[in-house]
């Protein structure tokens, strides 16, 4: 098992009203990965992603693609502390 790491990811582009955040709380637990997504009121997703560092990878690179109707323009990745998220969760 790898380290625990935490990404805190910034998305922009056509990512809200298209099931970004409910796809990402899906992928997100399929994965084991801790954390939140929520929509910006600048139109820009932003998440927190928690867990083994394979698996945040992932997520950090899943969000890339997103869901089947978002249209990415940028993925923006600040890496921190992680600070013991415990299960996934949309905010509002």
């Amino acid at each position: 098992m790898s380290e625990r790491t935490r990404a805190h990811v910034f998305i922009s582009g056509t990512v809200q009203g298209v099931f970004y955040r409910a796809t990402t709380r899906d992928t997100a637990r399929d994965h084991g990965i801790d954390g939140w997504v929520r929509n910006l009121d600048d139109g820009r997703v932003e998440a927190v992603f928690e867990g083994p560092g394979d698996a945040v990878e992932s997520m950090v690179e899943w969000c890339h693609e997103g869901s089947q109707a978002a249209i990415v323009d940028d993925v923006d990745v600040e890496y921190e502390q992680p600070r013991s998220e415990d299960g996934f969760e949309v905010r509002y």
